[in-house]
């Protein structure tokens, strides 16, 4: 099973964002965030656009074009840029409908509904208590000490 890099990568977008901004230059482009993240544009931009709709980062068209953050960094937490990225749930159930006949695949899918609910609320909980600002702080802290 391979995992979906894409909440990392919307992390790392706000946190490069936090610090342009944090240097005087809040409207960046998709090319210059895509420098940082070293990947293409085009994939970046289907990161922005849930991170926009969720009212995370705004975006400038015509001249003058790009991206900044929506707010400021200390108040983005990292489970609201979860939710925002969040396709379908941290640990979905089967794509199909089990087996009704057999006895496990009658009472998998309640057995598991609230363990998986507590763990993601557990996970949301966790994520509340960060924001892109203290992410920030974590980031410049480990590239001083390398």
């Amino acid at each position: 099973m391979t995992g979906n890099s894409r909440y990392t990568i919307a992390l790392h977008v706000l946190t490069w964002m936090a610090l342009v901004a944090r240097r005087g230059r809040d409207l960046v482009t998709s090319e210059q965030i895509a420098g940082s993240v070293n990947t293409n544009p085009v994939f970046l931009r289907r990161v922005l656009g849930p991170l926009r709709e969720a009212g995370l980062v705004n975006s400038q068209r015509g001249s003058g074009a790009g991206w900044r953050l929506a707010r400021p960094a200390a108040e983005i937490t990292l489970a609201q840029v979860y939710h925002a990225m969040a396709d379908q749930p941290l640990f979905p159930m089967h794509h199909g409908e089990p087996n009704p006949n057999c006895p496990v695949g009658h009472g998998i899918r309640p057995a598991l509904a609230p363990l998986y609910r507590a763990a993601e609320d557990a996970l949301t909980r966790q994520l509340a208590g960060t924001t892109i600002k203290d992410l920030l702080a974590d980031t410049l802290r480990q590239h001083a000490a390398s």
